[in-house]
């Protein structure tokens, strides 16, 4: 089979894959089958098959993405495609029609009706192909046969046609060949690669083939002319570079010859039915132009082809009408409209959409349904048709009418074409997602708005994955840790925010049941790394992030403590301080009582020793010891004197120059020079 016979088989499931190949394989078809989404795009990038068996539920990318894929791309666009399912859900079926699936086949499947299905979807295509080679040709005959009926010059007509031809036959030259009623000579009076030849003379001696064609008023073609058998009397006298296929299609006016359509290609080519069909009325249309007769009947016989094609399209039609049924009893609405936009046909679905009977919706075009202020997208959406690009999942608003008030509805529209053979229609699937709108500008609104506080917080808001990977980072996480949002997310993971070991053990700490519960973490202190190897005081609050019961990554709000701690250093340090002073006040205490408690037995020493000394002679030795105990008690004294002046107990004269503490004005709280009592 050549390569557009080939049936793609996308199906992860190995014993699936199996099965269809085998199964495939029995009925005749040559199959290739691959097993990812992504293995079929990139298979499809340069490959068309022709037919593809698509399973929906697969790894990323599924089935739903294949075939939107398929479908946007003008190569694949037109390639049959049978889904594969195993669900049983309708809305799956319907949503695979909705994206451009041709069919579908539930599984488990008999093999027999998958052959089947797949033999269908290839008739059908060959007959859409078909019918639109025909429309083709019939345009480019009408085109051709127009040309040829004109007043203009005959030359420049027939120039015109000739290249035309063999654009259309892929070929290097066609010429027109005239000949004389002895046909000895023949006249080149037209050429496709030479717009200024005129009337070039032609021994046809040298050309068996043309006087072939012209003696049986066959068709001849000669795929290679270096193993036909027609050029063995010449093939010594070819040139090396000439050409190697011909067609040659005889030009005959009441089944007489007057000359031949010669086409030529340099590389061995088959010419395809419908191109020398093409050719042959081409040739036939030339000799009645040439002959300036049955003109008229000629453009009948386009026409005719018109209405046998036109005719084929409404059979296929009517072989299609069973799908009515489905469309009918769609979920979705479903409107076909004319290139012009009239709506040609609605189901009930679309009816209750829209609040319009079958009726009405007849006599409407889409347009007159849409609120004007979306003109602009349906001008976009006629623009995309044009270029042959049918969107899918389109919002548009219409005006649903009531009796005492108009509303808006917002309806998601899938476009796809149909009908291309009978002048192209397009298929409209839709759905009512007003309030799957409101919900999501609803959700929009409060997602901006929590992004908004999490930007605006003073604190470090930071979210991770199951993995780690960060995904969030706020404005007051740049600043403190000095990394750009950009530079952290998707690219680093939390543990890269702490000391090493402190994020796996944080992690313990969240899913413990100690400070918080399972999955919390409430005012926890610990330390993070900034961008440049600092390590900054935190106070965290973590948790989990739970999606139906599991978790599915965590989040973390960091307060810096930087501002706390230097608070809490310099409490520390006034502390101390105070410790330190009133350790020193204590000493004083201390001192001031011990002078206290010496300032009565000093008082007495030298009371007696100055009594001793004035009653005693000089020259006796109790003198000499009063004098010494006088000494003792006086340097006593003194120090009691310094202590009290450390401690700011007064002192007064007592006997001679010594001065002891005054304890009635150390006492006394009145002079502003001596210690308060209080």
């Amino acid at each position: 089979m050549a390569q557009g016979d080939t049936v793609l088989v996308v199906d992860d499931d190995a014993i699936s894959r199996s099965v269809l190949t085998r199964a495939l394989q029995s009925g005749g078809f040559e199959t290739e089958v691959l097993s990812s989404g992504a293995a079929a795009l990139s298979w499809l990038a340069e490959n068309t098959p022709a037919v593809i068996l698509l399973d929906l539920v697969m790894p990323p990318p599924d089935g739903y993405v294949i075939l939107r894929a398929i479908r946007r791309d003008r190569r694949t666009a037109e390639v049959p495609v049978v889904v594969l399912t195993a669900l049983d859900r309708d809305e799956e079926v319907a949503r695979a029609f909705e994206l451009g699936a041709d069919d579908f086949i539930r599984k488990p499947f008999r093999p027999v009706e998958l052959i089947a299905r797949v033999r269908s979807q290839i008739r059908m295509r060959e007959y859409v192909v078909a019918l639109a080679r025909k429309e083709h040709d019939a345009k480019v005959v009408l085109e051709l046969t127009q040309a040829l009926s004109s007043a203009l010059d005959i030359r420049n007509i027939l120039f015109t046609v000739v290249r035309r031809i063999a654009e259309v036959a892929r070929v290097d030259r066609c010429s027109i060949i005239l000949v004389h009623d002895k046909g000895d000579v023949g006249y080149v009076v037209a050429s496709s690669d030479d717009k200024d030849l005129r009337d070039l003379p032609l021994d046809l001696s040298r050309y068996p083939e043309i006087q072939n064609v012209l003696a049986t008023g066959q068709v001849l073609v000669i795929e290679d002319a270096r193993s036909s058998p027609v050029f063995d009397l010449i093939r010594a006298s070819l040139p090396p570079d000439a050409f190697r296929s011909v067609a040659i299609l005889p030009i005959l006016f009441e089944d007489k010859p007057m000359g031949v359509l010669f086409l030529r290609g340099r590389r061995p080519v088959a010419l395809r039915e419908h191109e020398l069909s093409l050719a042959r009325t081409v040739a036939s249309a030339t000799a009645i132009a040439l002959r300036n007769a049955r003109i008229l009947q000629s453009l009948r016989d386009q026409t005719q082809q018109i209405n046998v094609a036109r005719f084929e399209a409404e059979r296929r039609l009517a072989a299609l009408q069973p799908y009515a049924d489905f469309f009918h009893s769609a979920a979705d609405g479903i409107v076909v409209i004319d290139p012009d936009g009239r709506i040609l046909f609605s189901n009930s679905r679309a009816q209750a959409i829209t609040n319009r009977s079958d009726a009405e919706l007849a006599s409407m075009t889409l347009a007159s349904l849409i609120d004007p202020r979306d003109y602009d997208r349906v001008e976009e959406l006629r623009a995309c048709f044009g270029r042959g690009d049918f969107p899918h999942m389109v919002d548009l608003t219409i005006q649903r009418t009531h009796e005492a008030y108009c509303e808006r509805r917002v309806l998601s529209c899938s476009f796809s074409s149909v009908l291309r053979e009978d002048g192209g229609a397009i298929l409209v699937s839709f759905h009512d997602v007003t309030s799957e709108r409101a919900t999501e500008a609803e959700l929009t609104k409060t997602k901006e708005f929590l992004e908004r506080v999490i930007e605006s917080s003073v604190d470090a808001i930071v979210s991770a994955d199951m993995n780690g990977l960060l995904l969030l980072f706020n404005r007051a996480a740049e600043r403190i840790f000095g990394y750009e949002a950009r530079e952290v997310v998707g690219t680093k993971t939390i543990r890269d925010l702490y000391p090493e070991g402190n994020g796996s053990h944080i992690m313990d700490l969240i899913r413990s049941e100690e400070h918080g519960g399972p999955g919390r973490l409430e005012g926890y202190r610990t330390e993070v790394l900034a961008k440049d190897g600092t390590r900054i005081p935190m106070m965290l609050s973590a948790a989990l992030i739970l999606e139906g019961g599991a978790p599915t990554g965590s989040v973390g709000i960091f307060t810096d403590l930087r501002d706390l701690v230097h608070m809490e250093t310099q409490l520390t340090a006034a502390q101390e301080e105070l410790r330190h002073r009133e350790k020193q006040a204590l000493i004083a205490e201390l001192a001031g009582a011990a002078a206290h408690e010496l300032n009565q037995p000093l008082t007495s020493v030298l009371g007696y020793a100055e009594m001793i000394l004035r009653r005693v002679d000089a020259s006796s030795p109790a003198c000499a010891a009063a004098q010494t105990i006088r000494g003792e008690a006086e340097r006593m004294a003194e120090i009691v004197r310094k202590i009290g002046k450390i401690t700011r107990y007064e002192t007064k004269s007592y006997v001679g120059s010594a001065r002891i503490i005054d304890l009635d004005r150390s006492s006394d709280g009145s002079d502003g020079s001596g210690r308060s009592s209080g």
